[in-house]
């Protein structure tokens, strides 16, 4: 998508004003303060900042997974504080891909059913090109019958990646993707996400506490106390290690 497109397409996903308070009164946590973010589409954004600065609360809450406060949250047009639990799962389910930590296979089935699970389970065929480019651009054509446990830690999070990938989602949200995994396979995982969005179009928004993980996108966006402090384009390990020391991180 070239980026003259972009710049005419409604963002990805974006918040305004969004707050999100937990408890009430002298235990009143407010793990988002009016943040106003936009994510554009065909873009890597990394979310980065101190523990407890409410990257994770912002994830799960632009990905329809928890609830503002107040404020509105949107996947493309699409205000979820609008939508009924209904509709929210069904938006989850058809414009939203899943990558977390833990790799969530389920392991009595192969990796293709596991890629296509998402779909089967919403009754749908899917596109069967789409998900062949997806998986030859995973590097798993030679393992797509083989389950779980056969796999590498690596393999599994590839997996998990393509799953995400395979119902062609508006936006992909990913937690800590590389947390559970070494730094040799998480450059394997890394460099597959930065060519999802690079060579097959894809967004994604990526929760991280890793400089050299946030170094593959293409801008970092940095929480302290539940707001946007700054956001740094074209990000390097370095420079990204240096905006988290400043921030006391």
């Amino acid at each position: 998508m070239n980026s003259t497109a972009t710049q005419t397409l409604a963002p990805a996903a974006q918040a305004r004003a969004a707050t999100k308070i937990y408890g009430s009164g002298d235990t009143e946590v407010r793990a988002l303060d009016a943040i106003d973010a936009v994510f554009q589409q065909g873009k890597f954004t990394a979310i980065m900042g101190p523990s407890g600065s409410g990257k994770s609360t912002l994830m799960h809450c632009m990905a329809g997974l928890d609830t503002v406060s107040s404020g509105q949250v949107f996947i493309g047009d699409t205000d979820l504080t609008t939508l009924s639990e209904k509709d929210l799962t069904l938006l989850r389910r058809d414009s939203v891909g899943f990558v977390f930590q833990a790799f969530n296979l389920v392991p009595t089935l192969t990796a293709m059913e596991n890629i296509t699970l998402p779909m089967d389970l919403a009754g749908s065929k899917g596109d069967s090109d789409w998900i062949d480019s997806v998986v030859s651009a995973t590097g798993l054509t030679e393992r797509v019958k083989h389950r779980p446990n056969e796999l590498s830690g690596g393999q599994q999070q590839r997996v998990a990646v393509a799953r995400a990938l395979a119902g062609k989602p508006q936006i992909i949200f990913a937690d800590e993707p590389t947390g559970n995994v070494d730094s040799n396979t998480a450059a394997e995982i890394l460099g597959f996400m930065r060519r999802a969005v690079d060579e097959l179009g894809q967004t994604i928004v990526m929760v991280t506490h890793d400089a050299v993980a946030a170094s593959y996108a293409d801008r970092v966006v940095f929480l302290v106390d539940g707001k946007i402090v700054d956001e740094l384009a074209d990000p390097t390990p370095q420079t990204v290690r240096d905006q988290m020391t400043s921030l006391g991180a």
